[in-house]
């Protein structure tokens, strides 16, 4: 096809428009009623599902950070110490470990917390 001016190359129907819209209705495609087959509502409900799961997939980060610290305390109590004391002994033994893999150890090693009396001495 060929445009000899360009208003009519700008009226022309462009593929973009074509996937744009496919796009957003395979992201749609499991919705019921309008939201599903009509263009203008597919486009808000995907808008609101795509920003509720930007939140959720934020919120998934903040529950495991709460968790991991929830078993490294636990991990540290059923010892008799508290968890401030194990970083500064971790710190001062220069083991740099994460807070997911602390939780780990507190789960599948817990005697890893486990404070000697020699090491009490030093505090």
């Amino acid at each position: 096809m060929v445009f000899l001016t360009s208003p009519a190359w700008i009226r022309a129907a462009k593929p973009d428009k074509f996937w744009r819209r496919r796009r957003t209705f395979r992201l749609s495609a499991h919705y019921f009623g309008r939201a599903r087959n009509c263009y203008k509502t597919a486009i808000i409900r995907v808008e609101k599902a795509l920003s509720y799961a930007l939140v959720g997939r934020q919120q998934k980060k903040k529950d495991m950070v709460q968790l991991w610290e929830q078993r490294l305390e636990a991990g540290c109590a059923e010892h008799g110490t508290s968890l401030p004391v194990l970083r500064q002994g971790l710190m001062r033994c220069n083991v740099l470990l994460n807070r997911k893999t602390l939780a780990d150890l507190a789960i599948w090693e817990p005697r890893t917390f486990k404070v000697r009396g020699s090491q009490l001495a030093m505090e």
